[in-house]
Parts: C-alpha cells; sequence; structure tokens
C-alpha cells in the first residue's frame, strides 16, 4: 500500500468488530507516533494506551458517551507533556506537534488493516482521571483515538473542489 492509499482508504471509523489488535501492529503503529516531526524536535507527545475494558467504559462517559469508543479494542488517550512554546508563528507548538502523530498513527493503523477515529469531544479532566495522567497545566489529554479492526464501512466523502481550496501565490475569494 502506498501513502496515497492510505490517505484515500482511512475515514473514521464508529464501529469496531471484538476482536484484540495485536502487539505487533499496535507497536508498529506506536513506532510511527514516535517517527513523527516535531517543533524544534521537542516530542512532547505523550501516548496511554488504554486496552482495560472498564476504563475503555469509563472513557466513552468523559467522550460525551460515544459508544464506539469504548467498542474499540484500544484507545489512545494522546498527551502532550509541554513547556508552553509558542512558535514566532504565534501557535502552540504542542497541539500541532501531537495531531501529526496521530495522523501518522491513523495511516499506519490503514495500513496495519485497523481503523480509528479523532475524538475531539471528551471531558479533559475525567481523561485524565481515568488514565492517571497528572492534573497538571503542563500536561494536555489533547484527542482521544479509539483504534481497533472496523465493523462498519467508508461512508461517501464530501470534499470541496482541489480548485476550491488551493490558490496560487496569494488568497483569492
Amino acid at each position: 500500500m502506498t501513502v496515497f492509499e492510505a490517505v484515500r482508504a482511512r475515514y473514521s471509523v464508529r464501529a469496531y468488530q471484538d476482536k484484540p489488535v495485536e502487539q505487533e501492529k499496535l507497536d508498529r503503529i506506536l513506532e510511527a507516533a514516535r517517527l513523527a516531526p516535531s517543533a524544534s524536535n521537542r516530542q512532547e507527545g505523550r501516548f496511554v494506551v488504554v486496552r482495560d475494558p472498564g476504563k475503555r467504559a469509563r472513557l466513552v462517559e468523559a467522550a460525551s458517551g460515544q459508544g464506539f469508543v469504548g467498542q474499540a479494542p484500544v484507545v489512545i488517550v494522546a498527551c502532550a507533556k509541554h513547556d508552553g512554546r509558542i512558535m514566532r508563528c504565534g501557535q502552540a507548538c504542542y497541539p500541532i506537534d501531537v495531531a501529526i502523530a496521530l495522523e501518522h498513527i491513523a495511516l499506519q493503523a490503514v495500513e496495519e488493516g485497523l481503523g480509528t477515529c479523532w475524538i475531539g469531544a471528551f471531558d479533559e479532566a475525567a481523561a485524565k482521571k481515568i488514565c492517571g495522567i497528572p492534573k497538571t497545566d503542563d500536561v494536555r489529554v489533547v484527542e482521544l483515538m479509539p483504534l481497533g479492526y472496523p465493523a462498519d464501512s467508508p461512508r461517501e466523502k464530501s470534499r470541496l473542489a482541489i480548485d476550491q481550496i488551493v490558490m496560487l501565490d496569494e488568497w483569492r475569494q
């Protein structure tokens, strides 16, 4: 599978098979996150891999009752141990760096025959408590990402035309 094939095949999985994720596949997925680039090579991403069914059930509650979160055999709680650094462009480093690592995870998951879903609707304090993550301000939970074998099928993706999103040399309406 090429990277472009993985990009085209990736979709937000919202139903998972009752089948465990093999450790060797999980290892490759986590290695993809480890290899992701980060601002000034700060490597602020931290990933809590939740397999325990009780904790996954509690993460469903933290994720606004999205049941498929707990249905997945693995939930990756993507965190940042950050120093508050702001890039010269005015953006905080840690959410961007963790997002890059998560997309590496998502694409490697496709290569492994697995699926994921980005979860931004969650209670950070609850997720921290469930996973024993420090309550300090320098550790943030950025996203939750369920991981497993899909039990659903991709839906047709509605995307803007390339000429609606790409502008040459300057912004245009």
